[in-house]
């Protein structure tokens, strides 16, 4: 039987409710805050005004994507989760060379050893020092996405080192996988990289792609099962909304079934409780009035609910 695994335990997809698939409500330090304090997220009771705002107006359900060692706080999350009763979905992975340094641990490993890491992460618990020191404490907050990241264009030697790790991972866990495309390119080469590794293609979800607004692009990606995330909707500013046309393009195409949906707000200027802007209500009541105007029937529980209980939902696994 399928099911999705959060911080504080194995869920059915159908308990999801109001999903978003994209999102940054813990980053506890690591080399991202030290890159620009704007990503410190750490501050757990401010972070529970802000999520309690989004659930008032339905949020169930948040997929968290900062992966091993660059932030990520496994107890952090599920003390959020207990305060809030929302469900989170943590991560393992690995994020972009920029977020670690040339010198990192990741450089050193193998892909085996890789592997078993982000396994480890999944099946017994997060590490409770984030896989940031020689020892290693396992929490009993497991994981429930593999989190990686592509290179523009597709991924890079190093990217795909981590890529096969991944792949290793899911085909031993059942894991879901949720990519970064930089700059949203690359989604077709990092599908054919990862079904070429024996991953089903519905079991990938690929970040950031509506920055390219591209119909036959987002053509593709639905072609091969995988889903696309949108996250770009509310930093259009004045120009024309690209992921409002996307939106639209996918209901024509009748392709609407593989979208979900995320803020990818990772700074503290974005949250409302810190005093910036949209806010993680947004994407709730903003994107609502985007989607459905004129109205499209069903958009809003296909996009927010039923996608991304099929997306996050482990693959059943040979024993």
């Amino acid at each position: 039987m399928t099911f999705v695994r959060t911080v504080l335990g194995d869920i059915d997809p159908s308990e999801l409710g109001v999903t978003y698939a994209h999102e940054h409500l813990v980053i506890d330090g690591g080399r991202p805050v030290e890159m620009d304090p704007e990503f410190d997220l750490s501050d757990v009771a401010s972070m529970s005004v802000e999520v309690d705002g989004a659930m008032a107006l339905g949020l169930r359900s948040v997929i968290d994507a900062m992966p091993c060692d660059a932030g990520r706080n496994a107890e952090k999350l599920a003390e959020l989760a207990n305060r809030t009763r929302l469900n989170i979905v943590a991560p393992t992975g690995l994020h972009h060379e920029r977020y670690y340094g040339p010198t990192h641990w990741s450089h050193r490993v193998t892909v085996e050893e890789l592997a078993e890491l982000f396994v480890a992460d999944i099946e017994e618990g997060i590490d409770a020092h984030d896989y940031s020191g020689p020892v290693v404490h396992r929490t009993s907050h497991r994981a429930g996405v593999i989190k990686i990241a592509g290179s523009e264009g597709g991924p890079s030697p190093r990217d795909s080192v981590i890529f096969v790790a991944a792949a290793e991972a899911h085909r031993r866990t059942g894991a879901p996988i949720l990519t970064h495309c930089e700059a949203g390119t690359g989604a077709i080469e990092q599908i054919t990289l990862l079904t070429d590794l024996g991953v089903k293609a519905r079991h990938i979800t690929l970040s950031h792609v509506d920055k390219v607004v591209d119909r036959g692009y987002h053509r593709e990606i639905a072609w091969t099962g995988a889903f696309a995330e949108y996250d770009q909707a509310w930093r259009w500013g004045d120009a024309a909304n690209g992921t409002r046309r996307l939106l639209r393009w996918m209901v024509e195409d009748h392709l609407a079934d593989r979208i979900v949906l995320g803020n990818d707000a990772a700074r503290r200027r974005y949250y409302q409780v810190f005093g910036g802007s949209p806010g993680l209500a947004w994407l709730i009541s903003g994107l609502s009035g985007l989607i459905g105007t004129p109205a499209v029937p069903g958009l809003h529980q296909q996009v927010f609910v039923d996608n991304p209980a099929r997306a996050f939902a482990f693959a059943e696994v040979d024993r």
